[in-house]
């Protein structure tokens, strides 16, 4: 996952032609159960390995997204991390979230059925970046 990240950082990086990545913003959704510190600690490692100069002295910054649902039936809204499942319930909708139907009802109505809004997935929030070294004018890149 990781490794995807600083990919994809490096590569919208070149499109945009920045010349350095600064700080970097990653979404980590709650249905991930991913460890944050174990995640960080993987960009950090993989930013200088993969990004070269470009990326050296770019700060990361994680922020965990609520999973958010919302029930089909009633409409009622209502976060994952409020969920009570035993360990492989939380296991198995990790590795495939289309299974927590299986698991979770709406806590209204008692409905299987519901969307989840947020929080599923890694992704960029932003990049922010150097753009020509000698004027140092930063932009941001969403």
């Amino acid at each position: 996952m990781a490794e995807a990240v600083i990919a994809a950082v490096i590569d919208e990086a070149e499109r945009e032609g920045l010349d350095k990545v600064t700080e970097i913003m990653v979404r980590v959704g709650g249905l991930q159960q991913m460890e944050n510190e174990v995640f960080e600690f993987a960009l950090n490692e993989l930013k200088g390995a993969y990004g070269g100069s470009i990326l050296e002295d770019a700060r990361i910054i994680l922020e965990r997204e609520d999973a958010v649902l919302r029930c089909r039936f009633c409409g009622n809204e209502w976060k994952f991390s409020g969920i009570r499942l035993c360990e492989d319930e939380y296991e198995a909708i990790h590795f495939c979230p289309e299974v927590s139907h299986a698991y979770i009802r709406c806590p209204s109505c008692k409905s299987p059925d519901f969307d989840l809004l947020t929080g599923r997935g890694v992704s960029i929030a932003w990049i922010k970046g150097v753009k020509g070294e000698e004027d140092g004018s930063e932009s941001e890149h969403p």
